[in-house]
């Protein structure tokens, strides 16, 4: 009988705890989410542009924001430039197309060539 019993029980658990060991288990939020966000705040329906910021050889500063075919970067004048994915398929050489200043982005670094001064390197 007892037996009987262990069996029985050990059928009913298995599923039980296979199942629950598929739910996460933690509070955080998931990839693309933030705790504070609901979907009836804020609408995502694509990818958002990713941000970061640069120090450059000089002492510089700069922040690019990566909208995927273009980046948007601000230097230290506080004046955003568009540079423009050069050729138009691939995510690591954009330029202005007006002044053709060019950026590219390598990992970590950015080289930074503008018409009249020398490439500077920047790093994230």
């Amino acid at each position: 009988m007892a037996l009987y019993r262990t069996v029985r029980m050990t059928l009913v658990l298995c599923p039980l705890l296979i199942a629950a060991a598929c739910v996460p288990q933690t509070n955080a939020p998931k990839a693309g989410t933030s705790a504070a966000a609901s979907p009836a705040v804020a609408d995502v329906t694509g990818p958002q542009p990713r941000t970061a910021t640069y120090n450059c050889a000089d002492g510089g500063r700069m922040t690019i924001q990566n909208l995927g075919s273009s980046l948007r970067v601000v230097g230290p004048d506080g004046i955003p430039e568009e540079f423009a994915a050069s050729p138009a398929n691939q995510s690591s050489r954009y330029q202005e197309p007006a002044t053709h200043d060019a950026v590219v982005i390598d990992g970590r670094e950015a080289l930074v060539m503008k018409r009249g001064s020398t490439p500077q390197t920047c790093t994230r």
